[in-house]
């Protein structure tokens, strides 16, 4: 009897073992642009910031952590650090507040009316981002020129920017949850406001946390905003491309972005552990 369950499930080894060495064949181009992209240059990053610096950026076999002590012990730094997270977290907020609505509206369209409302969220961003900043700095130039150099100017700036980002990947989600689930709710008595709060919403957890990742990143690194619509304010992105590009401080840069990228990681993960609802009761698991 086992010896007959045995050869029933041996050939069945031998017929998946072509698939798997299919996918690990078309998987090469990910690993080789992983490796090339992201795990070399983060290496590269590591090892300035570890090492003394030669004129020109050029490292020696010299370890020291003197660009790490360099950061932490001038607190002019570290409230730049802390402004930086501070202004992109406020920006997450209010995308999140004006984008989750307008995502739940577009899913609950017509296929053809979210054709049109997803082309013109998109639309802004087949534009080029500096010109969209420069754009927008003349826009509060003409209208309220007091407000440039300010938060408010900045948060507006990073919202307006990275708004799609935000909308995309919750429609994503919002549009694979099974259409009954709004009529079982009803029928169970549930207003439309209590579906939303008590159903839909934790569904949606998974759409909700990629665009915080999509808007929260780039928001407390980008250089252009802080640049035109907070009059050459400094934040942590201006910070780093003055040590790197201006001063040619490659170790001292480099020690900034990784603390910046720890920060942000553990940040994240712990806003990614509160999603528990990912994949129930989509569309794709019905």
């Amino acid at each position: 009897m086992v010896m007959e369950r045995y050869q029933l499930i041996k050939p069945q080894k031998r017929k998946d073992r072509p698939k798997r060495t299919l996918e690990h064949v078309l998987g090469i181009p990910y690993y080789v642009l992983l490796i090339t992209l992201i795990v070399i240059p983060i290496l590269m990053m590591v090892l300035y910031s570890i090492q003394t610096e030669r004129p020109a950026g050029v490292f020696t076999i010299k370890f020291t952590f003197e660009h790490y002590w360099s950061f932490f012990s001038e607190p002019l730094f570290v409230r730049v650090m802390i402004q930086s997270i501070y202004l992109a977290a406020l920006s997450t907020v209010l995308t999140l507040i004006i984008g989750y609505p307008l995502a739940y509206i577009i899913a609950r369209s017509r296929p053809r009316t979210q054709i049109l409302l997803i082309l013109l969220i998109s639309a802004p961003m087949w534009i080029n981002m500096l010109l969209r900043t420069r754009a927008l700095q003349q826009v509060f130039e003409m209208t309220f020129p007091h407000l440039l150099g300010s938060d408010f100017a900045i948060i507006f700036g990073m919202t307006y920017i990275f708004l799609p980002f935000m909308v995309l990947p919750i429609y994503t989600v919002l549009n694979k949850i099974d259409p009954n689930l709004y009529e079982s709710a009803a029928d169970l008595g549930a207003t439309r406001f209590q579906t939303i709060v008590r159903v839909i919403i934790p569904l949606s957890l998974s759409g909700i946390l990629s665009g915080i990742m999509m808007v929260f990143l780039p928001a407390a690194t980008t250089l252009v905003v802080p640049r035109y619509l907070g009059q050459g304010r400094f934040l942590i992105g201006n910070l780093i491309e003055n040590a790197m590009i201006q001063q040619g401080r490659f170790g001292y840069g480099s020690a900034i972005a990784i603390v910046l990228s720890l920060l942000i990681m553990g940040l994240l993960y712990m806003i990614k552990r509160t999603d528990k609802y990912q994949g129930v009761n989509t569309l794709e698991e019905s």
